[in-house]
């Protein structure tokens, strides 16, 4: 299966906009075998299916992603 390189995730932010992050393809797969995919920092980390799924990686310790509102191909 073909994957996107970027996705966009969305996220509710406590101001009147959404925050919208974007992540890149890397080279890694997630535990359900699909690709995980993560911002510049590293610090945003998920695997999308390709049904658009999501699920969110901790990238350091005590962290609790929140999945995003939405995930869309920029």
């Amino acid at each position: 299966m073909d994957y996107p390189e970027f996705y966009e995730l969305v996220f509710q932010a406590p101001a009147v906009e959404d925050d919208v992050v974007v992540v890149h393809r890397t080279d890694a797969s997630g535990a359900g075998g699909y690709p995980v995919y993560e911002d510049d920092t590293g610090i945003v980390r998920a695997e999308i299916s390709s049904d658009g799924e999501v699920r969110m990686i901790a990238s350091g310790g005590h962290q609790e992603p929140v999945p995003p509102l939405a995930v869309r191909t920029p």
